[in-house]
């Protein structure tokens, strides 16, 4: 029995693994190419959660879970034309400064638009219930997150490494210069990245809202945890990100388990182990931001 708890609380730390590897890769891509640090990230997250409950009194689930993440990405669109595409060329503490206010401002909106007080947000009926593997028990609806979010990071890499449009953001991230002198702007390649990263905020926020509800703050608790995870990870690094998440994950799921008061300090005991002995992340690479 002690082993069956211990395989659910680690599929509990994958799950968990599963909305910080969203927003922290989205995070991770807007840096990598940008140099932007994206503090209202958190905020964008917590928008897919609250368009999800509106688009859902309408569409259903499969709608806001298909709609909302492209509702936030648009928004990601307007933000890096109108703010963002300013701070390329600046120091990275001058975004940093912009997009705290931002997440701010955003997190004032929600309570205006939506009220202060936790909204409820349903599993969907043909996701609820249990998987019965003899004394294993899991939902349904866990697996699902988990699977969405494995397709969601497939498609990603597939988009940047198997594609000329990811050909080019490798290029502008490695050498951003020699693009430019080849007569190609990275200007509409960031908005695409800034909107890819946004709408994957976004995304998890639709798949956390019926498990963890949906409140103005939202954003503000899981944006740190993200960035734990882009610091474990090593900054430019997409498989270091996926590394560090589940790593987090896990070891929060085991914690949970067998130290409960530890759970939500294991990940930062995690990442300072890993900054002692490899101050770059577990994968990071050198970054050049673009002219």
């Amino acid at each position: 029995m002690e082993l069956v708890f211990i395989v659910e609380q680690v599929l509990n730390g994958l799950v968990v693994s599963a909305y910080y590897l969203l927003i922290a890769l989205g995070l991770s891509l807007i840096f990598s190419l940008g140099g932007v640090v994206n503090l209202a990230h958190g905020a964008f997250y917590a928008l897919g959660a609250y368009f999800a409950i509106e688009v859902e009194k309408r569409l259903g689930f499969l709608g806001a879970f298909a709609l909302s993440p492209v509702l936030v990405a648009l928004l990601g669109v307007a933000l890096e034309r109108t703010m963002l595409r300013r701070f390329y060329r600046s120091d990275p503490i001058l975004s940093l400064l912009l997009t705290f206010g931002l997440a701010m401002v955003i997190e004032q909106v929600i309570r205006i638009v939506w009220g202060a007080a936790p909204l409820p947000f349903q599993i969907p009926t043909f996701l609820k219930g249990q998987l019965f593997l003899g004394d294993f028990i899991y939902s349904y609806y866990r697996l699902a997150m988990l699977g969405v979010a494995a397709t969601a990071v497939v498609l990603t890499w597939l988009l940047f490494n198997k594609t000329s449009f990811g050909r080019v953001v490798r290029a502008g991230v490695q050498n951003p210069d020699m693009v430019a002198v080849l007569g190609i702007s990275l200007a509409p390649v960031m908005t695409i990245v800034v909107a890819i990263g946004i709408g994957l905020a976004g995304l998890a926020g639709v798949l956390l809202a019926p498990i963890a509800g949906v409140h103005p703050a939202m954003g503000t608790e899981i944006i740190t945890a993200a960035f734990v995870v882009v610091v474990i990870g090593g900054l430019g690094s997409f498989w270091g990100v996926v590394l560090a998440a589940m790593l987090v994950g896990v070891v929060r799921g085991l914690a949970v388990y067998y130290m409960p008061p530890a759970a939500e300090a294991s990940m930062y005991l995690l990442m300072l182990l890993v900054l002692l002995l490899r101050p770059r992340g577990l994968l990071g690479e050198r970054i050049q931001k673009f002219e």
